[in-house]
């Protein structure tokens, strides 16, 4: 199941893909995109894993840039 969050203080867009491929490899993501232009992110994955990958993406996303967050 596809899920979108908009995401807040994405600064630049190689942020973006690196953030992109470190959420792609976490256990049970089928895809994700990290979108500069629109301050998207959007997870395939199942239900009931969501909670789980949410917080290890925004561990990711945190290392990439600190100041990023993912709004639930």
């Amino acid at each position: 199941m596809k899920h979108s969050y908009r995401m807040e203080n994405l600064d630049c867009a190689n942020c973006a893909a690196k953030m992109e491929a470190a959420i792609q490899k976490l256990d049970g993501v089928h895809s994700a995109s990290v979108s500069f232009m629109t301050q998207k992110l959007t997870i395939e994955a199942e239900e009931a894993d969501l909670p789980k990958i949410l917080k290890a993406a925004q561990k990711c996303v945190h290392k990439v840039e600190p100041d990023c967050e993912i709004l639930i």
